[in-house]
């Protein structure tokens, strides 16, 4: 498979959900190829913040990150942003040309709202398309709901972790959900010509 096909996965953990108050404390990523086989697993790096970023924190954050052990690795980092922005796209140079991979991940939405912010180099290495495996969660929950009995995750918001889930989650979603092939008899219909449409 052509390394243009190669995906790029990422999940971070902020200190919040507003971009404009919070920040970026820990980053992972991980390469697949398009048919979501590990290539390879990115750094893991946890980003220092001082303790005025880490006050803003909401109480859903200061005791998931807390519990985890987050914050106290986040205070004792060395890592700034920018370092762990080349660091990952130093990494991500080795498997994929930059502006080829769609940013994957689950609600990967709010992840490049923090990277456009924060790591502009990095959020610029992916192309503008998204693979948002939620999306595929919330189309199951309305047309399928069944199907989300078969998933299990830990939420353990640890950004690593978060991404095999996401990944493992799309794996199911291709194998109980996508359609790969379409039926002969039930091929797409040609669109009409528009009305409007001016013939020469």
């Amino acid at each position: 498979m052509a390394k243009a096909d190669n995906l790029i996965w990422i999940d971070m953990e902020m200190t919040g959900l507003d971009p404009d108050l919070h920040r970026i404390i820990e980053i992972a990523t991980v390469v697949t190829d398009g048919q979501l086989n590990i290539i390879a697993e990115g750094p893991v790096l946890v980003v220092h913040q001082p303790d005025d970023h880490l006050s803003l924190m909401d109480d859903w954050c200061v005791q998931q990150h807390g519990s985890s052990g987050l914050t106290a690795k986040v205070r004792k980092s060395l890592i700034t942003e920018k370092q762990a922005e080349a660091e990952t796209i130093a990494f991500l140079s080795q498997y994929i040309e930059p502006g080829q991979s769609p940013m994957c991940g689950n609600t990967i939405g709010q992840d490049r709202r923090f990277l456009y912010r924060y790591m502009p180099d990095l959020e610029r290495f992916f192309h503008y398309r998204s693979i948002d495996v939620s999306t595929l969660k919330e189309l199951a929950r309305r047309w399928q709901p069944e199907l989300l009995d078969g998933i299990t995750k830990t939420s353990s918001h640890q950004a690593l972790a978060d991404i095999y889930e996401s990944i493992d989650e799309l794996r199911y979603y291709r194998e109980h959900f996508i359609q790969l092939s379409l039926p002969a008899s039930k091929k797409m219909p040609t669109p009409k010509k528009s009305k409007q449409a001016k013939t020469e």
